[in-house]
């Protein structure tokens, strides 16, 4: 019999390689879990284990296929009713958080609307990183661990002893969370302002600012074909950069991304395994966010501040 408020860290099976190193870090072993697959593809998700009063940890990352999503809601919905105490969804990568609001006419909301489903399942709380627009932590109506992925960039950052040091944004949306990794390294930023025709297809670009002969890195959450953030690079090495590298939390790295990022001007790509790559590539160093992910269920189990997680400013 589970021990009443016992911590129990569950994988949904898109990110079993990550829970594991998630749990390690934690000092328990992954709960046992079956996912069934009929052959049509319906899944029927099973607990091998009791999770009665139990505080579980569900991690399963929402990247496509669709079936990752709603592997996760019937793991929830499984949790709660077997009576589990608590259940947090922890989701390394929240996807559809690019659509956070209307930003063109009859467009639906799906930040919103994965909310809505995770309160619908039975969600008490939701673990993530690096979520592509910081209001969506409002669209919960439970709370909300917003965790950084500047505690696992900035000391590397600061083990490549840069000098000359200039953050850059490749789109105007990203200039909070480039600034403060600038303000960290009390270093210059400039910003790259782009205007699309439509989603990942570039019509301009220009370079806010200067970086004659600094060594720059782009920081954004996310990285898709890559066609933004080679563009930058090119740019600001025209401009008279002595090195463009980019930070980025999350390699959705979909189409023509690895080729696109072999050929640019890029010194490395920087990401961590919030999803897993699909091909290997010299240029793509992965950081794991595995131990702070354990350090904030430590915290939550224990009823601690999250924030000190966090590097201050």
């Amino acid at each position: 019999m589970a021990a009443i408020n016992a911590v129990k860290i569950f994988s949904g099976s898109a990110s079993n390689y990550l829970a594991k190193e998630i749990a390690k870090y934690y000092g328990k072993d992954l709960g046992a879990a079956t996912i069934l697959r009929f052959s049509d593809g319906e899944m029927s998700p099973s607990f091998d284990e009791s999770v009665r009063g139990c505080d579980v940890f569900i991690i399963q990352s929402t990247f496509p296929s669709a079936d990752n999503l709603m592997e996760l809601l019937l793991m929830i919905d499984a949790a709660r009713r077997a009576s589990a105490h608590y259940v947090t969804a922890v989701i390394p990568y929240f996807g559809y958080s690019r659509q956070d609001r209307k930003d063109r006419p009859r467009v639906g909301i799906g930040a919103k609307l994965i909310a809505n489903l995770l309160t619908a399942a039975g969600a008490d709380r939701l673990m993530t990183i690096d979520l592509h627009a910081g209001q969506i932590q409002g669209f919960m109506d439970f709370p909300v661990d917003h965790l950084e992925g500047t505690a696992i960039f900035i000391p590397y950052l600061k083990s490549l002893e840069l000098e000359n040091l200039t953050f850059a944004s490749p789109d105007v949306g990203g200039v909070v969370r480039t600034r403060n990794m600038a303000k960290f390294f009390n270093a210059n930023m400039v910003i790259c302002d782009k205007h699309r025709k439509r989603a990942n297809e570039i019509a301009s670009m220009q370079l806010i600012g200067d970086v004659e002969g600094a060594n720059v890195v782009l920081v954004d959450d996310l990285i898709d074909t890559g066609g933004t953030m080679c563009k930058a690079a090119q740019l600001i090495m025209d401009k008279g950069a002595k090195s463009v590298r980019a930070i980025v939390t999350h390699p959705v790295l979909s189409g023509k991304a690895y080729e696109n990022i072999n050929n640019s001007v890029l010194t490395e790509l920087v990401v961590t395994d919030t999803i897993p790559l699909r091909e290997q590539c010299s240029k793509i160093k992965v950081l794991s966010v595995s131990e702070l992910f354990a350090k904030a269920i430590g915290r939550i189990r224990d009823h601690e501040s999250i924030s000190s997680l966090f590097i201050k400013y």
